[in-house]
Protein backbone atom coordinates (compact mmCIF):
# COMPACT_ATOMS: atom_id res chain seq x y z
CA UNK A 1 0.00 0.00 0.00
CA UNK A 2 1.32 3.42 -0.97
CA UNK A 3 2.00 5.94 1.79
CA UNK A 4 -0.57 8.73 2.04
CA UNK A 5 -0.37 11.81 4.24
CA UNK A 6 -3.85 11.12 5.63
CA UNK A 7 -6.66 8.66 4.94
CA UNK A 8 -9.19 8.95 2.16
CA UNK A 9 -12.31 9.74 4.18
CA UNK A 10 -15.40 7.60 3.63
CA UNK A 11 -18.95 7.86 4.90
CA UNK A 12 -22.59 7.86 3.93
CA UNK A 13 -23.90 11.16 5.34
CA UNK A 14 -21.85 13.92 3.76
CA UNK A 15 -18.29 15.03 2.93
CA UNK A 16 -16.64 18.43 2.43
CA UNK A 17 -13.14 19.22 1.16
CA UNK A 18 -11.75 22.75 1.03
CA UNK A 19 -8.51 24.69 1.18
CA UNK A 20 -9.04 25.73 4.82
CA UNK A 21 -10.10 23.59 7.78
CA UNK A 22 -12.47 26.24 9.14
CA UNK A 23 -14.37 26.36 5.86
CA UNK A 24 -14.54 22.57 5.64
CA UNK A 25 -15.87 22.27 9.17
CA UNK A 26 -18.39 25.08 8.59
CA UNK A 27 -19.69 23.27 5.51
CA UNK A 28 -19.95 20.04 7.48
CA UNK A 29 -21.88 21.85 10.23
CA UNK A 30 -24.43 22.89 7.60
CA UNK A 31 -24.84 19.28 6.48
CA UNK A 32 -25.22 18.18 10.10
CA UNK A 33 -27.99 20.76 10.59
CA UNK A 34 -29.98 19.54 7.59
CA UNK A 35 -28.59 21.64 4.75
CA UNK A 36 -27.72 20.11 1.39
CA UNK A 37 -24.43 20.17 -0.54
CA UNK A 38 -25.18 23.57 -2.07
CA UNK A 39 -25.98 25.19 1.28
CA UNK A 40 -22.77 23.71 2.69
CA UNK A 41 -20.62 24.88 -0.23
CA UNK A 42 -21.96 28.44 0.01
CA UNK A 43 -21.38 28.65 3.77
CA UNK A 44 -17.84 27.32 3.30
CA UNK A 45 -17.28 29.73 0.40
CA UNK A 46 -18.14 32.78 2.48
CA UNK A 47 -15.88 31.53 5.30
CA UNK A 48 -13.04 31.25 2.77
CA UNK A 49 -13.53 34.97 1.97
CA UNK A 50 -12.77 35.70 5.62
CA UNK A 51 -10.00 33.25 6.48
CA UNK A 52 -8.10 33.28 3.15
CA UNK A 53 -8.37 36.96 2.11
CA UNK A 54 -5.06 36.75 0.23
CA UNK A 55 -6.64 34.15 -2.05
CA UNK A 56 -10.25 35.29 -2.51
CA UNK A 57 -12.80 37.81 -1.29
CA UNK A 58 -16.29 39.25 -1.57
CA UNK A 59 -15.05 41.41 -4.46
CA UNK A 60 -13.92 38.40 -6.49
CA UNK A 61 -15.57 35.73 -8.62
CA UNK A 62 -16.65 32.07 -8.48
CA UNK A 63 -17.27 29.49 -11.22
CA UNK A 64 -19.33 26.52 -10.03
CA UNK A 65 -20.01 23.12 -11.63
CA UNK A 66 -22.66 20.98 -9.97
CA UNK A 67 -24.98 17.99 -10.13
CA UNK A 68 -28.39 18.57 -8.55
CA UNK A 69 -30.04 15.19 -8.10
CA UNK A 70 -33.48 16.75 -8.68
CA UNK A 71 -32.38 17.86 -12.17
CA UNK A 72 -30.18 14.90 -13.09
CA UNK A 73 -27.62 16.69 -15.24
CA UNK A 74 -24.36 18.64 -14.83
CA UNK A 75 -24.71 22.42 -14.74
CA UNK A 76 -22.40 25.43 -14.55
CA UNK A 77 -23.06 28.67 -12.68
CA UNK A 78 -20.93 31.48 -14.05
CA UNK A 79 -20.01 33.80 -11.21
CA UNK A 80 -17.37 35.55 -13.33
CA UNK A 81 -18.20 39.23 -13.63
CA UNK A 82 -17.57 41.06 -16.92
CA UNK A 83 -15.43 44.09 -17.67
CA UNK A 84 -16.99 47.50 -17.03
CA UNK A 85 -18.89 49.00 -19.96
CA UNK A 86 -16.28 51.78 -20.23
CA UNK A 87 -13.29 49.41 -20.32
CA UNK A 88 -11.92 49.58 -23.86
CA UNK A 89 -8.50 49.31 -25.45
CA UNK A 90 -8.49 53.04 -26.12
CA UNK A 91 -9.43 53.89 -22.52
CA UNK A 92 -6.68 51.65 -21.15
CA UNK A 93 -4.09 53.09 -23.51
CA UNK A 94 -5.38 56.55 -22.72
CA UNK A 95 -4.17 56.03 -19.16
CA UNK A 96 -0.65 55.54 -20.50
CA UNK A 97 -0.82 51.75 -20.06
CA UNK A 98 0.48 49.13 -22.49
CA UNK A 99 -1.46 46.37 -20.72
CA UNK A 100 -4.07 46.01 -18.00
CA UNK A 101 -2.19 46.23 -14.67
CA UNK A 102 -2.01 43.22 -12.38
CA UNK A 103 -3.18 45.26 -9.39
CA UNK A 104 -5.27 48.33 -8.61
CA UNK A 105 -8.60 49.61 -9.84
CA UNK A 106 -8.17 49.63 -13.63
CA UNK A 107 -8.13 45.80 -13.58
CA UNK A 108 -11.45 45.45 -11.73
CA UNK A 109 -14.33 43.52 -13.28
CA UNK A 110 -17.83 43.33 -11.80
CA UNK A 111 -17.55 41.29 -8.57
CA UNK A 112 -19.40 38.09 -9.47
CA UNK A 113 -18.83 35.92 -6.40
CA UNK A 114 -21.83 37.14 -4.40
CA UNK A 115 -24.10 36.66 -7.39
CA UNK A 116 -22.67 33.21 -8.08
CA UNK A 117 -23.14 31.96 -4.52
CA UNK A 118 -26.67 33.37 -4.16
CA UNK A 119 -27.76 32.08 -7.56
CA UNK A 120 -26.70 28.61 -6.49
CA UNK A 121 -28.53 29.01 -3.18
CA UNK A 122 -31.70 30.30 -4.84
CA UNK A 123 -31.88 27.55 -7.46
CA UNK A 124 -30.42 24.59 -5.57
CA UNK A 125 -30.14 25.35 -1.85
CA UNK A 126 -32.58 25.21 1.05
CA UNK A 127 -31.17 27.61 3.67
CA UNK A 128 -31.80 31.28 4.32
CA UNK A 129 -29.02 33.80 3.78
CA UNK A 130 -28.77 34.69 7.47
CA UNK A 131 -28.00 31.05 8.33
CA UNK A 132 -25.52 30.68 5.47
CA UNK A 133 -23.58 33.80 6.50
CA UNK A 134 -23.61 33.01 10.22
CA UNK A 135 -20.22 31.25 10.02
CA UNK A 136 -18.43 33.94 7.97
CA UNK A 137 -19.85 36.71 10.17
CA UNK A 138 -18.64 34.87 13.26
CA UNK A 139 -15.06 34.56 12.03
CA UNK A 140 -14.93 38.10 10.65
CA UNK A 141 -16.30 39.58 13.88
CA UNK A 142 -14.79 37.37 16.60
CA UNK A 143 -11.59 36.58 14.73
CA UNK A 144 -9.69 33.64 13.30
CA UNK A 145 -6.05 32.46 13.57
CA UNK A 146 -4.01 34.21 10.88
CA UNK A 147 -2.27 31.87 8.44
CA UNK A 148 1.52 32.30 8.12
CA UNK A 149 1.16 33.09 4.42
CA UNK A 150 -1.27 35.93 5.16
CA UNK A 151 1.22 37.39 7.64
CA UNK A 152 4.02 37.04 5.07
CA UNK A 153 1.89 38.71 2.39
CA UNK A 154 1.03 41.61 4.69
CA UNK A 155 4.70 42.08 5.54
CA UNK A 156 5.44 42.29 1.82
CA UNK A 157 2.76 44.88 1.06
CA UNK A 158 3.01 46.92 4.27
CA UNK A 159 4.86 49.82 2.55
CA UNK A 160 2.25 49.91 -0.23
CA UNK A 161 -0.61 49.97 2.29
CA UNK A 162 0.93 52.66 4.47
CA UNK A 163 1.99 54.93 1.59
CA UNK A 164 -0.71 54.39 -1.03
CA UNK A 165 -3.64 52.26 0.20
CA UNK A 166 -4.65 53.71 3.60
CA UNK A 167 -8.05 51.97 3.58
CA UNK A 168 -6.22 48.63 3.47
CA UNK A 169 -3.88 49.75 6.25
CA UNK A 170 -6.94 50.63 8.36
CA UNK A 171 -8.20 47.03 8.12
CA UNK A 172 -5.00 44.99 8.12
CA UNK A 173 -2.43 47.16 9.94
CA UNK A 174 -4.57 49.00 12.51
CA UNK A 175 -2.66 47.41 15.39
CA UNK A 176 0.63 47.06 13.60
CA UNK A 177 1.81 44.25 11.35
CA UNK A 178 -0.07 41.06 12.38
CA UNK A 179 1.86 37.91 13.20
CA UNK A 180 1.17 34.35 12.09
CA UNK A 181 -1.27 32.64 14.43
CA UNK A 182 -2.59 35.92 15.79
CA UNK A 183 -6.35 36.24 16.23
CA UNK A 184 -7.38 38.59 13.45
CA UNK A 185 -10.72 40.35 12.92
CA UNK A 186 -12.25 42.18 9.96
CA UNK A 187 -15.25 43.85 11.55
CA UNK A 188 -15.97 46.03 8.53
CA UNK A 189 -16.48 42.87 6.48
CA UNK A 190 -18.69 41.40 9.23
CA UNK A 191 -20.77 44.60 9.12
CA UNK A 192 -21.13 44.31 5.34
CA UNK A 193 -22.41 40.74 5.61
CA UNK A 194 -24.80 41.77 8.40
CA UNK A 195 -26.17 44.67 6.39
CA UNK A 196 -26.82 42.39 3.41
CA UNK A 197 -28.77 40.06 5.72
CA UNK A 198 -30.63 42.94 7.36
CA UNK A 199 -31.70 44.45 4.03
CA UNK A 200 -32.75 41.02 2.79
CA UNK A 201 -34.86 40.27 5.85
CA UNK A 202 -36.47 43.71 5.94
CA UNK A 203 -37.52 43.39 2.29
CA UNK A 204 -39.20 39.99 2.31
CA UNK A 205 -40.22 36.99 4.41
CA UNK A 206 -39.65 34.15 1.93
CA UNK A 207 -36.25 32.51 1.44
CA UNK A 208 -35.98 33.09 -2.31
CA UNK A 209 -37.31 36.64 -2.01
CA UNK A 210 -34.71 37.39 0.67
CA UNK A 211 -31.94 36.13 -1.60
CA UNK A 212 -33.24 38.37 -4.39
CA UNK A 213 -33.32 41.33 -1.99
CA UNK A 214 -29.73 40.66 -0.93
CA UNK A 215 -28.67 40.60 -4.56
CA UNK A 216 -30.34 43.99 -5.06
CA UNK A 217 -28.60 45.40 -1.98
CA UNK A 218 -25.25 44.31 -3.38
CA UNK A 219 -25.65 45.02 -7.10
CA UNK A 220 -28.08 47.97 -7.03
CA UNK A 221 -27.76 49.25 -3.47
CA UNK A 222 -25.17 50.27 -0.92
CA UNK A 223 -22.35 48.05 -2.23
CA UNK A 224 -22.73 49.24 -5.83
CA UNK A 225 -22.76 52.87 -4.70
CA UNK A 226 -19.59 52.38 -2.64
CA UNK A 227 -17.85 50.60 -5.52
CA UNK A 228 -18.55 53.51 -7.89
CA UNK A 229 -17.21 56.07 -5.43
CA UNK A 230 -14.16 53.89 -4.77
CA UNK A 231 -13.33 53.58 -8.48
CA UNK A 232 -13.41 57.32 -9.04
CA UNK A 233 -10.24 57.71 -6.96
CA UNK A 234 -6.78 57.15 -8.40
CA UNK A 235 -4.70 54.52 -6.63
CA UNK A 236 -1.24 53.10 -7.12
CA UNK A 237 -1.08 49.91 -9.18
CA UNK A 238 1.59 47.57 -10.53
CA UNK A 239 2.54 49.99 -13.32
CA UNK A 240 4.07 52.20 -10.64
CA UNK A 241 1.52 54.95 -11.29
CA UNK A 242 -1.90 55.79 -9.86
CA UNK A 243 -4.96 55.13 -12.01
CA UNK A 244 -8.75 55.16 -11.47
CA UNK A 245 -11.09 52.27 -12.12
CA UNK A 246 -13.88 51.99 -14.70
CA UNK A 247 -16.56 50.24 -12.63
CA UNK A 248 -19.83 52.08 -12.02
CA UNK A 249 -23.00 51.26 -10.14
CA UNK A 250 -24.60 50.73 -13.54
CA UNK A 251 -22.12 47.95 -14.33
CA UNK A 252 -23.09 46.11 -11.17
CA UNK A 253 -26.82 46.66 -11.77
CA UNK A 254 -26.52 45.12 -15.25
CA UNK A 255 -24.91 41.92 -13.93
CA UNK A 256 -26.54 38.62 -13.04
CA UNK A 257 -24.86 35.27 -12.51
CA UNK A 258 -26.48 32.56 -14.59
CA UNK A 259 -26.66 28.86 -15.37
CA UNK A 260 -24.87 27.49 -18.41
CA UNK A 261 -24.53 24.10 -20.04
CA UNK A 262 -21.06 22.71 -19.33
CA UNK A 263 -18.61 21.59 -21.99
CA UNK A 264 -18.01 17.82 -21.80
CA UNK A 265 -15.69 15.17 -23.19
CA UNK A 266 -15.66 11.38 -22.78
CA UNK A 267 -12.55 9.51 -21.65
CA UNK A 268 -12.26 5.79 -20.88
CA UNK A 269 -15.80 5.48 -19.56
CA UNK A 270 -15.71 8.87 -17.80
CA UNK A 271 -17.43 12.09 -18.88
CA UNK A 272 -15.79 15.26 -17.59
CA UNK A 273 -17.77 18.52 -17.37
CA UNK A 274 -16.06 21.92 -17.38
CA UNK A 275 -16.93 25.61 -17.71
CA UNK A 276 -16.93 27.14 -21.19
CA UNK A 277 -14.28 29.07 -23.12
CA UNK A 278 -14.57 32.11 -20.83
CA UNK A 279 -12.52 29.87 -18.53
CA UNK A 280 -9.49 27.76 -19.29
CA UNK A 281 -11.56 24.67 -18.42
CA UNK A 282 -11.68 23.23 -21.96
CA UNK A 283 -7.89 22.75 -21.93
CA UNK A 284 -8.51 19.88 -19.49
CA UNK A 285 -10.78 18.30 -22.09
CA UNK A 286 -8.32 18.94 -24.93
CA UNK A 287 -5.62 17.21 -22.88
CA UNK A 288 -7.91 14.21 -22.43
CA UNK A 289 -8.47 14.05 -26.18
CA UNK A 290 -4.70 14.16 -26.82
CA UNK A 291 -4.05 11.45 -24.24
CA UNK A 292 -6.75 8.95 -25.20
CA UNK A 293 -4.76 6.42 -27.26
CA UNK A 294 -1.44 6.74 -25.48
CA UNK A 295 -0.28 3.67 -23.62
CA UNK A 296 0.32 5.33 -20.27
CA UNK A 297 -0.45 2.23 -18.26
CA UNK A 298 2.32 0.22 -19.89
CA UNK A 299 4.76 3.10 -19.41
CA UNK A 300 4.06 3.14 -15.67
CA UNK A 301 2.87 5.79 -13.25
CA UNK A 302 5.21 8.80 -13.08
CA UNK A 303 7.62 7.29 -15.57
CA UNK A 304 9.47 9.71 -17.84
CA UNK A 305 7.20 8.59 -20.70
CA UNK A 306 4.08 9.35 -18.61
CA UNK A 307 5.28 12.83 -17.62
CA UNK A 308 6.57 13.65 -21.10
CA UNK A 309 3.27 12.68 -22.76
CA UNK A 310 1.19 14.73 -20.30
CA UNK A 311 3.43 17.80 -20.51
CA UNK A 312 3.66 17.80 -24.29
CA UNK A 313 -0.12 17.49 -24.53
CA UNK A 314 -0.51 20.38 -22.11
CA UNK A 315 1.74 22.56 -24.28
CA UNK A 316 -0.52 22.01 -27.29
CA UNK A 317 -3.78 22.51 -25.37
CA UNK A 318 -2.61 25.68 -23.65
CA UNK A 319 -1.28 27.06 -26.96
CA UNK A 320 -4.85 26.74 -28.25
CA UNK A 321 -6.07 28.50 -25.11
CA UNK A 322 -3.76 31.41 -25.91
CA UNK A 323 -4.97 31.67 -29.50
CA UNK A 324 -8.67 30.84 -29.32
CA UNK A 325 -10.29 31.03 -25.88
CA UNK A 326 -12.50 34.00 -24.99
CA UNK A 327 -16.02 34.91 -23.93
CA UNK A 328 -18.12 33.10 -26.58
CA UNK A 329 -20.70 35.90 -26.51
CA UNK A 330 -18.08 38.27 -27.96
CA UNK A 331 -15.86 36.00 -30.04
CA UNK A 332 -16.23 33.04 -32.37
CA UNK A 333 -14.54 30.26 -30.38
CA UNK A 334 -14.23 27.00 -32.41
CA UNK A 335 -14.70 24.80 -29.36
CA UNK A 336 -16.40 21.91 -31.14
CA UNK A 337 -13.50 21.68 -33.57
CA UNK A 338 -10.88 22.01 -30.82
CA UNK A 339 -12.46 19.05 -29.03
CA UNK A 340 -13.07 16.93 -32.12
CA UNK A 341 -11.37 13.57 -32.65
CA UNK A 342 -9.96 14.56 -36.05
CA UNK A 343 -8.38 17.75 -34.73
CA UNK A 344 -6.98 15.96 -31.68
CA UNK A 345 -5.52 13.20 -33.85
CA UNK A 346 -3.74 15.76 -36.02
CA UNK A 347 -2.41 17.61 -32.98
CA UNK A 348 -1.28 14.36 -31.33
CA UNK A 349 1.09 13.74 -34.24
CA UNK A 350 3.04 16.83 -33.15
CA UNK A 351 4.14 15.10 -29.94
CA UNK A 352 7.64 13.74 -30.45
CA UNK A 353 10.26 12.09 -28.28
CA UNK A 354 11.82 15.42 -27.33
CA UNK A 355 10.40 18.42 -25.50
CA UNK A 356 8.93 21.08 -27.74
CA UNK A 357 10.25 24.61 -27.25
CA UNK A 358 7.61 26.20 -29.49
CA UNK A 359 4.17 27.63 -28.74
CA UNK A 360 2.10 25.88 -31.41
CA UNK A 361 -1.60 26.74 -31.57
CA UNK A 362 -3.59 24.77 -34.12
CA UNK A 363 -5.84 25.74 -37.03
CA UNK A 364 -9.30 24.26 -36.37
CA UNK A 365 -11.37 24.15 -39.57
CA UNK A 366 -8.43 25.81 -41.32
CA UNK A 367 -8.75 29.05 -39.35
CA UNK A 368 -5.49 30.88 -38.76
CA UNK A 369 -4.60 31.13 -35.06
CA UNK A 370 -3.61 34.45 -33.53
CA UNK A 371 -1.45 34.76 -30.45
CA UNK A 372 -1.97 38.07 -28.63
CA UNK A 373 0.41 40.87 -29.51
CA UNK A 374 1.67 42.44 -26.30
CA UNK A 375 3.63 45.64 -25.77
CA UNK A 376 6.01 45.83 -22.80
CA UNK A 377 4.64 47.91 -19.92
CA UNK A 378 6.99 50.67 -18.77
CA UNK A 379 7.11 50.69 -14.97
CA UNK A 380 7.89 53.75 -12.89
CA UNK A 381 11.19 53.07 -11.06
CA UNK A 382 11.27 53.00 -7.29
CA UNK A 383 7.66 51.95 -6.81
CA UNK A 384 6.16 48.74 -5.49
CA UNK A 385 5.21 46.67 -8.54
CA UNK A 386 4.40 43.17 -7.30
CA UNK A 387 1.23 41.55 -8.59
CA UNK A 388 -0.98 39.34 -6.52
CA UNK A 389 0.47 36.18 -7.97
CA UNK A 390 4.07 37.34 -7.70
CA UNK A 391 3.74 38.47 -4.11
CA UNK A 392 2.81 34.96 -2.99
CA UNK A 393 5.86 33.34 -4.51
CA UNK A 394 5.42 29.60 -4.01
CA UNK A 395 1.75 29.34 -5.02
CA UNK A 396 1.09 30.97 -8.37
CA UNK A 397 -2.51 32.07 -8.66
CA UNK A 398 -4.51 33.27 -5.74
CA UNK A 399 -7.50 31.02 -5.37
CA UNK A 400 -9.35 28.60 -3.07
CA UNK A 401 -11.59 25.60 -3.59
CA UNK A 402 -14.50 23.80 -1.96
CA UNK A 403 -16.15 20.54 -3.02
CA UNK A 404 -19.14 18.87 -1.32
CA UNK A 405 -21.11 15.64 -1.70
CA UNK A 406 -24.23 14.89 0.34
CA UNK A 407 -26.35 11.83 1.15
CA UNK A 408 -29.00 12.87 -1.37
CA UNK A 409 -26.60 12.44 -4.31
CA UNK A 410 -25.80 16.13 -4.88
CA UNK A 411 -22.26 17.03 -5.92
CA UNK A 412 -20.62 20.44 -6.35
CA UNK A 413 -17.18 21.93 -7.08
CA UNK A 414 -16.49 25.65 -6.63
CA UNK A 415 -13.27 27.61 -7.31
CA UNK A 416 -13.59 31.12 -5.81
CA UNK A 417 -10.85 33.67 -6.42
CA UNK A 418 -10.11 37.38 -6.80
CA UNK A 419 -10.51 40.32 -4.49
CA UNK A 420 -7.08 39.55 -3.02
CA UNK A 421 -6.01 41.78 -0.13
CA UNK A 422 -2.61 42.40 -1.78
CA UNK A 423 -3.97 43.33 -5.21
CA UNK A 424 -6.58 46.05 -4.75
CA UNK A 425 -7.28 48.49 -1.91
CA UNK A 426 -10.09 47.89 0.56
CA UNK A 427 -13.31 49.77 -0.19
CA UNK A 428 -13.70 52.18 2.72
CA UNK A 429 -16.13 50.81 5.30
CA UNK A 430 -16.88 47.55 3.47
CA UNK A 431 -13.82 45.54 4.52
CA UNK A 432 -13.01 44.05 1.10
CA UNK A 433 -11.34 45.04 -2.16
CA UNK A 434 -12.19 44.49 -5.80
CA UNK A 435 -10.79 41.85 -8.12
CA UNK A 436 -8.15 42.29 -10.82
CA UNK A 437 -9.33 39.67 -13.32
CA UNK A 438 -9.24 42.13 -16.24
CA UNK A 439 -5.46 41.61 -16.32
CA UNK A 440 -6.28 38.42 -18.25
CA UNK A 441 -7.53 40.44 -21.21
CA UNK A 442 -5.09 41.74 -23.81
CA UNK A 443 -5.03 44.97 -25.82
CA UNK A 444 -4.65 43.34 -29.25
CA UNK A 445 -7.84 44.37 -31.15
CA UNK A 446 -7.53 41.35 -33.48
CA UNK A 447 -7.38 38.79 -30.68
CA UNK A 448 -10.55 37.06 -29.37
CA UNK A 449 -9.69 37.88 -25.73
CA UNK A 450 -9.10 41.63 -26.11
CA UNK A 451 -10.78 43.84 -23.54
CA UNK A 452 -14.32 45.05 -24.28
CA UNK A 453 -17.11 46.45 -22.14
CA UNK A 454 -19.43 43.81 -20.60
CA UNK A 455 -17.13 40.98 -21.80
CA UNK A 456 -15.90 38.25 -19.45
CA UNK A 457 -12.13 37.80 -19.25
CA UNK A 458 -10.77 34.38 -20.12
CA UNK A 459 -10.14 33.29 -16.56
CA UNK A 460 -7.93 30.53 -15.13
CA UNK A 461 -10.60 29.33 -12.69
CA UNK A 462 -11.61 25.76 -13.46
CA UNK A 463 -13.68 23.47 -11.19
CA UNK A 464 -14.37 19.94 -12.48
CA UNK A 465 -17.18 17.39 -12.31
CA UNK A 466 -16.78 13.83 -13.63
CA UNK A 467 -19.43 11.21 -14.33
CA UNK A 468 -19.48 7.51 -15.23
CA UNK A 469 -22.36 5.94 -17.15
CA UNK A 470 -24.29 9.17 -16.84
CA UNK A 471 -24.11 9.28 -13.05
CA UNK A 472 -22.13 11.81 -10.98
CA UNK A 473 -18.95 10.42 -9.44
CA UNK A 474 -16.32 13.06 -8.73
CA UNK A 475 -16.03 16.80 -7.97
CA UNK A 476 -12.61 18.40 -7.67
CA UNK A 477 -10.47 21.49 -8.18
CA UNK A 478 -7.40 23.39 -7.03
CA UNK A 479 -5.97 26.88 -6.69
CA UNK A 480 -3.00 27.58 -8.93
CA UNK A 481 -3.78 29.92 -11.82
CA UNK A 482 -2.43 28.43 -15.05
CA UNK A 483 -1.51 25.25 -13.16
CA UNK A 484 -5.12 24.44 -12.21
CA UNK A 485 -5.81 22.33 -15.30
CA UNK A 486 -2.40 20.71 -15.04
CA UNK A 487 -2.48 19.69 -11.36
CA UNK A 488 -6.10 18.53 -11.50
CA UNK A 489 -5.44 16.78 -14.81
CA UNK A 490 -2.62 14.76 -13.30
CA UNK A 491 -4.78 14.03 -10.24
CA UNK A 492 -7.51 12.74 -12.55
CA UNK A 493 -5.05 10.62 -14.58
CA UNK A 494 -3.68 9.12 -11.35
CA UNK A 495 -7.20 8.23 -10.23
CA UNK A 496 -8.93 7.31 -13.50
CA UNK A 497 -6.05 5.68 -15.39
CA UNK A 498 -3.79 4.32 -12.67
CA UNK A 499 -6.44 3.53 -10.06
CA UNK A 500 -5.10 5.54 -7.11
CA UNK A 501 -7.68 6.53 -4.52
CA UNK A 502 -8.45 10.22 -4.05
CA UNK A 503 -5.89 10.84 -1.32
CA UNK A 504 -3.11 8.86 -2.99
CA UNK A 505 -3.77 10.68 -6.29
CA UNK A 506 -3.51 14.03 -4.48
CA UNK A 507 -0.39 13.04 -2.52
CA UNK A 508 1.52 11.67 -5.51
CA UNK A 509 4.48 13.77 -6.72
CA UNK A 510 3.18 16.60 -8.87
CA UNK A 511 4.52 18.48 -11.91
CA UNK A 512 3.55 21.21 -14.40
CA UNK A 513 4.98 23.19 -17.29
CA UNK A 514 5.50 26.97 -17.49
CA UNK A 515 5.96 26.72 -21.26
CA UNK A 516 3.16 29.11 -22.29
CA UNK A 517 2.47 32.75 -21.30
CA UNK A 518 1.14 33.28 -17.79
CA UNK A 519 -2.40 34.59 -17.52
CA UNK A 520 -1.19 37.07 -14.90
CA UNK A 521 0.58 40.31 -15.71
CA UNK A 522 3.34 40.57 -16.93
CA UNK A 523 2.50 37.31 -18.78
CA UNK A 524 5.94 35.67 -18.64
CA UNK A 525 6.59 32.40 -20.49
CA UNK A 526 9.40 29.87 -20.01
CA UNK A 527 9.51 27.56 -23.06
CA UNK A 528 10.41 24.01 -22.20
CA UNK A 529 10.44 24.57 -18.43
CA UNK A 530 9.05 21.73 -16.31
CA UNK A 531 8.55 22.12 -12.56
CA UNK A 532 8.54 18.79 -10.73
CA UNK A 533 8.50 17.53 -7.18
CA UNK A 534 11.00 14.73 -6.44
CA UNK A 535 10.32 11.86 -8.85
CA UNK A 536 11.30 8.17 -8.92
CA UNK A 537 15.00 7.49 -9.50
CA UNK A 538 16.20 8.24 -13.01
CA UNK A 539 13.03 10.00 -14.17
CA UNK A 540 14.35 13.56 -13.88
CA UNK A 541 17.57 12.64 -15.74
CA UNK A 542 15.56 11.06 -18.55
CA UNK A 543 13.31 14.11 -18.83
CA UNK A 544 16.36 16.35 -19.12
CA UNK A 545 17.78 14.02 -21.78
CA UNK A 546 14.55 14.56 -23.72
CA UNK A 547 15.10 18.33 -23.65
CA UNK A 548 12.95 19.45 -20.72
CA UNK A 549 14.36 22.22 -18.55
CA UNK A 550 13.51 20.53 -15.24
CA UNK A 551 13.22 22.81 -12.21
CA UNK A 552 13.23 20.62 -9.14
CA UNK A 553 10.60 21.77 -6.67
CA UNK A 554 10.58 20.85 -3.00
CA UNK A 555 8.51 18.00 -1.65
CA UNK A 556 4.86 18.86 -1.01
CA UNK A 557 5.09 22.16 -2.86
CA UNK A 558 2.94 21.93 -6.04
CA UNK A 559 -0.85 21.96 -5.96
CA UNK A 560 -3.71 22.21 -3.47
CA UNK A 561 -6.28 19.85 -5.00
CA UNK A 562 -9.50 19.07 -3.08
CA UNK A 563 -11.85 16.27 -4.13
CA UNK A 564 -15.06 14.46 -3.15
CA UNK A 565 -16.77 11.51 -4.77
CA UNK A 566 -19.92 9.37 -4.75
CA UNK A 567 -20.10 5.67 -5.52
CA UNK A 568 -23.61 5.38 -7.01
CA UNK A 569 -23.76 1.63 -6.40
CA UNK A 570 -22.94 1.65 -2.68
CA UNK A 571 -23.83 5.33 -2.03
CA UNK A 572 -20.54 5.62 -0.13
CA UNK A 573 -19.09 9.13 -0.15
CA UNK A 574 -15.32 9.80 -0.21
CA UNK A 575 -13.20 12.90 0.28
CA UNK A 576 -9.55 13.94 0.27
CA UNK A 577 -7.57 17.16 0.62
CA UNK A 578 -4.06 18.28 -0.13
CA UNK A 579 -1.39 18.33 2.59
CA UNK A 580 0.58 20.92 0.60
CA UNK A 581 0.34 24.33 2.23
CA UNK A 582 -0.69 22.80 5.54
CA UNK A 583 -4.26 24.07 5.67
CA UNK A 584 -6.59 22.12 3.34
CA UNK A 585 -8.79 19.55 5.05
CA UNK A 586 -11.52 17.10 4.21
CA UNK A 587 -14.22 16.22 6.74
CA UNK A 588 -17.16 13.87 6.63
CA UNK A 589 -19.00 10.96 8.12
Amino acid sequence: MEFTSRPELKGTFGVVSSTHWLASQSGMAVLERGGNAFDAAAAAGFVLQVVEPHLNGLGGEVPIVLWDVTRGKPEVICGQGPAPAAATIDRIRGLGLAEVPGTGLAAACVPGAFGGWLTMLREHGTWRLADILEFAIGYADAGYPLLPRIADTLAMVEPLFREHWPSSADVYLASGLPKAGERFRNRDLAATYRRLVREAESAAAGREEQLEAALRAFYAGFVAEAVEMHCRSEVMDSSGFAHPGFLTAGDLAAYAARHETPVTTDFEGWTVAKCGSWSQGPVFLQQLRLLEPLELRSAGFLSAEHIHAVVEGAKLAFADREAWYADPEFASVPLDELLSHDYSEARRRLVGDRASLELRPGSPSGREPRLPRRDPQQVSPGHWTGTGSQSLGAVRGDTVHVAVADRHGNLVACTPSGGWLQSSPVIQGLGFGLGTRAQMFNLDPEHPNHIEGRKRPRTTLSPSLAMREGRPRLAFGTPGGDQQDQWTFEFFVAHAVFGLDLQAAIDAPMFHTAHFPSSFAPHDAHPGRLHAEPMPEGVTDELRRRGHEVVEAGRWSLGRTCAVSIDPETEILSAAANPRGGQAYAVGR
